[in-house]
């Protein structure tokens, strides 16, 4: 025999599980957008960026996220789990080097620019500038519709 109660209590248990996929789904949704927006800075700005900074001096990947995090007054801050696999990219394009401080213990690996990665440096700093100048404009033009 089933009562009334036990189908009030089905009817609110998938009542709150449709509320929660809906939610889930939101959340995932932010998620993305967030990546998104993240993805514009690691997968364009960050390795131009980590090559202007090794082009002031060696440094290391930890020094080198916090350089970028002090130059832009803790505004943009990236891992050290995403810079590390860019030195690693720059150093197998032969566009840095990098050598251990002490090569017996391998506890902190110094990367220095070399000449081809000045180029690519000079090459990429003047390809992206009318991008990086548009992307500018267009958050600027958003930024007033929205806000003001």
């Amino acid at each position: 025999m089933i009562n009334s109660k036990n189908i009030d209590i089905k009817l609110e248990e998938k009542r709150l599980y449709n509320e929660y996929k809906k939610n889930l789904l939101k959340l995932t949704k932010v998620k993305s957008e967030q990546a998104a927006v993240g993805q514009v800075f690691t997968k364009g700005l960050l390795p131009l960026y980590v090559l202007y900074i090794l082009s002031l001096g060696p440094s290391n990947g930890n020094d080198i996220a916090h350089k970028i995090g002090e130059r832009t007054v803790g505004q943009w801050v990236p891992s050290t789990g995403g810079i590390y696999p860019i030195l690693t990219k720059l150093e197998k394009g032969n566009y840095i080097t990098g050598s251990w401080d002490n090569p017996s213990k391998r506890v902190q690996k110094i990367y220095t620019l070399t000449e081809e990665g000045l180029i690519e440096f000079n090459h990429k700093k003047h390809l992206l500038k009318p991008k990086i100048q548009e992307a500018l404009n267009v958050f600027k033009i958003v930024f007033m519709d929205l806000y003001d």
